[in-house]
């Protein structure tokens, strides 16, 4: 896919994932144009500052919760990336009426923009908190993903296709347990909730990576899972704090001990690539082509952080919180 004659938007485009992908789009693949959409005048005008000031990045300042305005951003547009997005737990729980808005609405601002305006190929982000939720975010993202999946309906014959990519825990990502750990690390204690504890890993860059990958290969209706390690969260106060005191505290409200990125009943509908996982559309009123590569799941799959065959060694964990530490420090962001 040649993406120098394309434009790209990328809505939350100021956010950490916005950030890497912009930093990684301009630097490898060049597109014709670059739109950063997001509702932050301050970070806009960081971007600009911290160096990405190139020719072709324009910056649109908006709300997703503004239909208007995306279709004004729209005008145009080859490619939507959806990463905009209200992601903290509690401050969903406690604001829920904000947290749909944002993210169930703000994606169905999102798909009729992109309907209107003729976009080629919308790729949404997700998480595992959408799977089997238990909080107010994972049923949010689960309802986008949902919409995502079948506004290739509304789009049948037209040019649009939309696909979803989720994942787990972005290291070092906002909210992340490593760089609280690193901050609690300097006073010798660290809050644990709950010692069994697992989640899946990917860095900020390997998101962006296997983002942009689907976006060349999706058909439409997709939701591309990556494999991707998991590991215990005593592995991690293992490797960052051997030496501090352990205060448990418990789980809290809205989490899970074990997360899930492909749901036994998901798994059905779930083609093996090798490299990732594919969740093809359990209703298809739309059409597109099939995916003739892919090995089926065995029965009862089910791919949960616990259950994982890939887990992080010390020595990896150690390299990626290295790596978030030297990241941190060039955008100046604590670390402990």
């Amino acid at each position: 896919m040649d993406w120098t004659n394309k434009t790209v938007l990328i809505t939350g485009g100021t956010g950490s994932f916005g950030r890497k992908c912009t930093e990684i789009m301009l630097r490898e693949y060049v597109p014709k144009k670059l739109i950063i959409f997001s509702r932050d005048e301050a970070k806009q005008h960081q971007m600009r500052v911290g160096g990405f000031d190139q020719n072709c990045l324009r910056y649109f300042i908006g709300d997703v919760r503004d239909h208007e305005r995306l279709r004004r951003a729209m005008n145009g547009v080859d490619i939507v990336v959806h990463a905009a997005a209200l992601k903290q737990v509690p401050a969903c729980e406690y604001n829920p009426i904000e947290a749909v808005l944002t993210n169930v609405m703000g994606a169905r601002n999102v798909i009729e923009a992109a309907l209107d305006c003729g976009v080629k190929k919308v790729m949404a982000l997700s998480t595992d908190k959408a799977v089997n939720p238990v909080n107010l975010y994972g049923a949010t993202k689960l309802v986008a993903e949902k919409l995502f999946v079948q506004a290739n309906a509304y789009s049948g014959a037209g040019p649009t296709r939309f696909s979803c990519v989720r994942y787990g825990n972005v290291v070092g990502s906002r909210g992340s347990v490593i760089p609280l750990f690193l901050e609690q690390r300097k006073n010798g204690k660290l809050t644990i909730t709950d010692t069994r504890m697992t989640r899946f890993w990917i860095t900020l860059e390997q998101g962006v990576r296997f983002v942009i990958g689907s976006i060349e290969c999706m058909k439409g209706g997709e939701v591309f899972v990556p494999k991707v390690p998991s590991n215990s969260i005593m592995d991690l106060v293992k490797t960052i704090a051997p030496d501090c005191q352990l205060q448990r505290i418990g789980i809290r409200a809205g989490e899970k001990i074990h997360e899930c990125l492909i749901s036994e009943d998901e798994a059905r509908q779930t083609l093996d690539m090798e490299s990732f996982y594919l969740i093809q559309p359990m209703h298809r009123w739309w059409a597109s082509e099939n995916w003739s590569s892919g090995k089926p799941l065995p029965e009862n799959f089910r791919y949960t952080s616990d259950a994982s065959t890939r887990r992080l060694s010390a020595e990896e964990i150690r390299e990626l919180v290295d790596r978030y530490a030297a990241e941190a420090q060039e955008t100046g962001v604590a670390t402990g």
